[in-house]
This record gives C-alpha cells, sequence and structure tokens, in this order.
C-alpha cells in the first residue's frame, strides 16, 4: 500500500468540499468557488507547491476571465495541469466574474526571483520593442485596458513555459499581432524577457 500524500490530499479536498457548494459564499466575502483555486494559486494568488502556476494576485478582472474562458472553451490547452480546464470546465459565467474580481482586486506581491541585471536589461529592450503596446506594468493607470496581461512580476518557471508554448505552437495565439511577435523571439530572447519580467 503506498502511502498517503498529504500535500495532494489536501489540495484535492480543497477542490471537493467547494464542488459540494459551488454557489455558497465563501468567508470574508470571497466566492463560493475560491477554493477550486486556492488548492494551487494559494490564498494570496501567488501559487504555491507548484512552481508552474502562474501569479493571478493583482491581474486585471478582464484578463482572469479571459484566460477562465480559454480554459473553458478550449482555446487554451492545459498540458502540464489538467487540472485547470477540468476546473474551469464547469464554471458558470457568474462565478467565472465572482472570482476574476476577487483576485483582481489582491495586491501581486514580489516574488523576490534572483535575476542577471545584463539579461534584464536586454529583456527591457525586447519587451519595448515587441510587447510594451499590449502588456504593461500592474501598476500602469492603463492596465485593464491593455490588449494583454500584464507581465512584469509574474513567476519564472511560468513564463518561460507559456512564452515557449507559443513558440512551439501548443498554446494558440489568440491575436495575429501576437503570432506574429512570439515568431520573431529565439530562446536567448525567451530567457532576457523572462529576466526583465522577474526584475520588477
Amino acid at each position: 500500500m503506498q502511502p498517503l500524500n498529504l500535500a495532494v490530499s489536501a489540495q484535492w479536498l480543497a477542490v471537493m468540499l467547494c464542488l459540494v457548494a459551488p454557489g455558497s459564499a465563501a468567508a470574508g466575502g470571497a466566492p463560493g468557488v475560491v477554493g477550486l483555486c486556492v488548492a494551487c494559486h494559494a490564498e494570496d494568488g501567488a501559487g504555491v507547491g507548484n512552481m508552474i502556476v502562474p501569479v493571478i494576485a493583482g491581474m486585471p478582472s478582464v484578463h482572469i476571465e479571459e484566460a477562465l474562458y480559454a480554459y473553458k472553451d478550449g482555446a487554451r490547452d492545459c498540458i502540464l495541469l489538467p487540472l485547470m480546464c477540468d476546473t474551469a470546465e464547469d464554471l458558470e459565467d457568474e462565478q467565472i466574474a465572482d472570482l476574476a474580481e476577487y483576485y483582481g482586486a489582491m495586491p501581486r506581491l514580489s516574488l523576490d526571483e534572483p535575476y542577471s541585471p545584463a539579461m534584464a536589461a536586454a529583456g527591457k529592450d525586447i519587451h519595448e520593442a515587441l510587447c510594451d503596446q499590449c502588456h504593461v506594468p500592474p501598476n500602469d493607470p492603463e492596465v485593464a485596458d491593455a490588449l494583454g496581461p500584464p507581465l512584469q512580476g509574474q513567476r519564472s518557471v511560468y513564463l518561460r513555459y507559456a512564452l515557449h508554448a507559443y513558440l512551439d505552437g501548443s498554446r494558440i495565439n489568440l491575436l495575429p499581432s501576437m503570432e506574429e511577435k512570439i515568431e520573431l523571439l529565439d530562446d536567448d530572447d525567451v530567457e532576457a524577457l523572462v529576466n526583465y519580467y522577474i526584475s520588477y
């Protein structure tokens, strides 16, 4: 008999408790389905345990909604974390809106990841040349109206995964302009961008 993995069991318990009463209100005004997200994204929206989990705290609600619908509708695959697609598939429109508003209102905490200043400087140049028209910092007054989510302050492992997924075609580009600019990047550019974004 295999030993019980308490960490995994705790995550699944949180998910199952929320599935019992998905419409109920959680303590502190949190949406009743927030436990579905806490298991991976943690109470502060910064992610816990699995380093591939993105930071969603402080992301404008419109971008969180867009991502959830992309997972729900199958426009975005859950290659490494199938649970994300399974969870989003069962969410109703109101639940998606509530979750997006809840996490969007949270502060984005610094992850204090180590980075290379030289690579961050190179990444800043690439960002300004290719990315800054759609991806602005989380504290920019126009962040909610930007076409893309803020990438500054995001987790490095997730950034590498997402950028390489766009490069190899395993993640669909929702905008033609994104596809055109991604094709201009190579592995060194990705690493430079990652260092810039985590230096924020």
